[in-house]
């Protein structure tokens, strides 16, 4: 009995070791029209194991691209796309992502408060922009509520949003008040089912 573990690894394992056999093979055929033919046919079986899938013009150039792959690229075949070339992109590691550096003071409420701030300032002096720094200092308190899972007082809201605009936005001398938590939390659950 042969084992496996015994066997050559396969190259993209969700083809298996019988269509890895007919990769193998068909870099053995000698008569250039029969290797063609036959890589087409490799082609067609692939596409069986993904059938919702085989119409797709995209996946038929990732087809082909995985047929290159599976032969490490040592395949003379006709192919209607670019025929891969670099076996060095497929192994390499990616691009490092850049962990954001600016750390901010309050980032429990998150970039969009701060974007929304921005925003807010350009606006024509009115009550609609009265009614969106509201908006923004109720929408701080939900945020603030769950981070603290505590109850928050406005005055500390209101003072969080002049630090964050810079002074643009100062409501701490303001009458009105900010939705009260149970108001808030009720909206969480009615949203949630």
């Amino acid at each position: 009995m042969e084992y496996n573990t015994l066997r050559t690894q396969l190259i993209i394992p969700e083809y298996g070791r019988h269509i890895q056999e007919m990769v193998d093979h068909c870099k053995t055929i000698t008569d250039e029209k029969e290797r063609n033919g036959f890589a087409e046919i490799i082609i067609e079986v692939m596409g069986e194991l993904n059938p919702h899938l085989r119409d797709i013009p995209d996946f038929q150039h990732k087809l082909w691209d995985q047929l290159f792959i599976m032969a490490e690229f040592d395949l003379d075949v006709k192919s209607p796309y670019p025929i891969p070339t670099k076996k060095d992109t497929i192994n390499s590691k990616p691009n490092k992502v850049d962990y954001p550096k600016s750390i901010y003071k309050y980032r429990y409420y998150g970039n969009n408060i701060r974007k929304m701030i921005n925003v807010a300032v350009t606006w024509e002096e009115g009550e609609k922009r009265e009614g969106l720094y509201f908006a923004i200092a109720n929408h701080m308190k939900k945020c603030y509520l769950l981070w603290n899972k505590d109850t928050v007082d406005d005055k500390v809201i209101f003072d969080h949003l002049y630090e964050l605009s810079d002074g643009k936005i100062d409501l701490r001398k303001s009458e009105e008040q900010l939705v009260s938590p149970e108001r808030l939390n009720n909206n969480n659950n009615t949203n949630s089912n």
